[in-house]
């Protein structure tokens, strides 16, 4: 029996990958994840945001004590100066020698030259593939959907021109139509998709009447729009696919395996449940896979996609007009007090 798959033109062991998070930013928990099982890790995203935020707030540290007598214009020396993206590209080379797992870096720029720049910048350091974190919350009534598109299809021909290595797109659901965005992304010749981006938002807390930001674990339910966009791309895109959010379980893994995915992403549950928890995925896979006489995951990959269920309506709005005519199905499970 396998578990070998391919993602990314990667030859992996096994299809569960750990996703971007700060779990990983550790040596020593990224040995752990390795030992547990994990096939790749997705290294923290290098966000560009974050270097102009933390350059921004060193310029006002150094800046204002400045001129306090006539004496003085400063109290630093004028060559200092924050380290940019110089210091997350030793860390990322400082874990891509601690492991013998292929690593994957993260990216999400601000500027056009940047994203070439820091893609660049990532091949250098060793990534064996550079995920484009598309996380863009649009907060400007003028732009448009098209042009949301447009931008990022420039994005991921420039940066494939830029690096020689394999590029896949960790995408938000939040497109109009995301089929139509993914297969314009798959005319590009991006390499691998990700669904979905969990984006993170804000909470309000009432007795402060102050903003806050919870930590955003997914749930063992999350999975089902992943699930489904998989089962609808199975055989439709040259892509590969890794499906991502809400996977906790071997089962999860599973179900995603037979909706067409390549590989996953977990992170939630290994903040949950630590990294041992991905040698009980892949037990539970390793024992479904022997019940059913399967010897490889080609065995069983999008045997209930869209191509290839027998249901013509199973990822069609067909089964919500079932279910709505058998809402009386809920009330015998949850009755009314």
């Amino acid at each position: 029996m396998s578990l070998r798959t391919k993602y990314l033109g990667l030859e992996l062991k096994n299809p569960i990958i750990v996703g971007a998070s700060n779990l990983v930013t550790d040596i020593e928990t990224l040995k752990k994840l390795e030992e547990a099982g994990a096939s790749a890790i997705v290294y923290k995203s290098l966000f560009e945001e974050q270097i102009h935020l933390e350059n921004l707030q060193m310029h006002q540290e150094m800046t204002d004590y400045n001129e306090r007598t006539a004496e003085m214009t400063s109290l630093f020396q004028e060559n200092l100066y924050e380290a940019g993206p110089e210091e997350f590209l030793m860390h990322f080379a400082q874990a891509k020698k601690a492991l013998s797992i292929p690593l994957i870096a993260s990216l999400n720029a601000v500027y056009d030259e940047t994203w070439y720049e820091y893609a660049k910048k990532l091949e250098d350091a060793g990534a064996d593939a550079i995920e484009l974190n598309f996380y863009a919350v649009p907060t400007d009534f003028d732009v448009d959907g098209r042009g949301i598109l447009n931008e990022e299809l420039d994005i991921i021909e420039g940066v494939k021109k830029a690096v020689s290595i394999p590029v896949s797109v960790k995408l938000s659901p939040f497109y109009t139509n995301p089929l139509y965005t993914i297969a314009e992304m798959d005319k590009k010749g991006v390499d691998g998709l990700v669904l979905f981006n969990r984006l993170f938002q804000p909470d309000i807390n009432i007795d402060n009447e102050t903003h806050h930001f919870p930590y955003n674990l997914s749930t063992e339910h999350d999975n089902r729009l992943a699930l489904r966009f998989a089962g609808l791309l199975f055989d439709q895109v040259n892509a590969d696919v890794c499906a991502s959010q809400g996977i906790f379980t071997g089962a999860d893994v599973i179900k995603m395996i037979l909706a067409g995915a390549n590989v996953v992403q977990i992170v939630s549950t290994v903040y949950k449940h630590g990294p041992k928890q991905i040698t009980k995925m892949l037990q539970e896979i390793e024992a479904w896979m022997a019940t059913k006489q399967y010897k490889s995951l080609e065995d069983f990959r999008g045997h209930l996609s869209a191509a290839k269920s027998k249901d013509p309506f199973a990822y069609k709005r067909a089964q919500y007009v079932d279910i709505l005519m058998k809402s009386e199905a809920i009330f015998k499970k949850y009755p009314m007090i």
